[in-house]
């Protein structure tokens, strides 16, 4: 396993380094009063723009895409550039056309969609014109087990009619979000993996309701396009928005949660990384009982076990990026799994340490560790609760030394 940057992962590093602090950072401050000063409103304010027009101008679009319409990175190349971005999580991933829920959208749409459905919803996707949700996750089953899914998909002539619930479909609050991926169930007689598909939803057709945003643990993230909770009353779409065929809406969900997980992770460290730079900043500043904090042996302990954990999350998820590219997606299940089991939960105890360290400011607004705490807990659900990729990295191991 060779992990050094090659050319290429180089060249667009520095040329992001480059643009994080050019154009992202200095914009933070902007972004996040035009956010709080517009509480009605869930789109993006309108300097996103120029930041997406720059990064296209710079080449650093659509780089989480291996194909065509992408920047043709593999996931190792993609890591350390993800990573970067996950430093302004509401900025730059979707400056770069990188964003959660999209890529994982244009992933299906890339590898299962006709032709017709990547004219309509994946050209429009990889331009940045529009913003997709992913409708999976309902509030009355358990969603922790897909099968569980209980929206109905029912054919009736050329046309499919939908009817169910969901909720915490991140970015649905987004005006912008002009197309749903919908899980729901087209056969409940057919076996536990067949009875799910995938269909798509334009945001305007009748029927569908957008029932409120939902808040995480008292956010909003509004900045990230809002979580929603959506009813489908009789929504009809035609047949030809399904995605593959009748009963693959499972195995398609699999193929998309890996790469977003990953994706995830990736960022993550990053957000770890800029924790670690305010708790140095922090501890550095601050005086208590006679001595910087930098001096006292409990925040010393903090930062140095901060260290040596995110290191170790970043070679974890390099190997995986490595084996996701050299065995593919199925082989590496143990090491995705892994990786989702141990960065949330991780980059969770750093920016704990660090808000600690900044004291009472730390659960303010005036920084933003109380914000990114709420949202990488989050991560511990999304794409799989921790317990549920337990358990399953369990028994892959019994059954490896059975």
């Amino acid at each position: 396993m060779d992990f050094a940057y090659d050319s290429t992962t180089i060249e667009l590093r520095e040329r992001l380094l480059g643009f994080m602090d050019e154009h992202v950072y200095p914009a933070e401050k902007e972004f996040h009063a035009a956010v709080d000063a517009h509480p009605d409103h869930w789109g993006p304010p309108p300097m996103i723009e120029d930041l997406k027009a720059a990064a296209r101008k710079q080449g650093l679009w659509n780089l989480f895409l291996p194909g065509d319409g992408g920047a043709g990175l593999t996931n190792l190349q993609y890591a350390p550039l993800a990573e970067i971005t996950g430093r302004s999580s509401a900025i730059a991933p979707v400056a770069l056309n990188c964003a959660a829920p999209d890529t994982g959208n244009m992933e299906v749409l890339h590898a299962f969609g006709t032709e017709e459905q990547k004219r309509d919803w994946l050209e429009p996707l990889l331009a940045g014109e529009i913003r997709s949700a992913f409708a999976m996750t309902e509030p009355d089953v358990a969603s922790s087990d897909a099968t569980n899914i209980a929206t109905s998909i029912v054919r009736d002539g050329d046309d499919y009619v939908i009817n169910g619930r969901k909720w915490w479909i991140t970015g649905a609050m987004n005006p912008n979000a002009a197309i749903f991926i919908v899980m729901g169930k087209t056969d409940p007689t057919a076996g536990r993996h067949r009875q799910q598909s995938m269909i798509l939803v334009p945001r305007d057709t009748p029927g569908v309701e957008i029932v409120r945003g939902m808040h995480v643990l008292g956010y909003d993230d509004r900045d990230h396009g809002g979580h929603a909770e959506i009813v489908f009353t009789d929504v009809r779409v035609p047949a030809s928005n399904l995605i593959a065929g009748e009963g693959d809406g499972f195995a398609i969900a699999q193929a998309r949660l890996g790469p977003g997980r990953i994706h995830h992770c990736m960022r993550a460290i990053g957000i770890a990384e800029r924790a670690i730079e305010a708790m140095c900043r922090r501890a550095s500043s601050r005086v208590a009982f006679g001595r910087p904090l930098s001096e006292q042996g409990v925040v010393r302990d903090w930062i140095a076990e901060s260290r040596v954990k995110v290191e170790q999350l970043r070679l974890l998820t390099l190997k995986t990026a490595w084996l996701m590219d050299t065995v593919g997606n199925q082989s590496a299940h143990a090491e995705i799994q892994a990786i989702k089991i141990a960065t949330p939960r991780t980059v969770e105890w750093i920016l704990d340490k660090a808000i600690q360290t900044h004291g009472a400011a730390g659960l303010s607004q005036d920084f933003p560790l109380a914000a990114a705490i709420a949202g990488i807990r989050t991560l511990r659900f999304a794409d799989g609760p921790d317990e549920v990729h337990k358990n399953a990295l369990a028994k892959a191991e019994l059954r490896r030394h059975a």
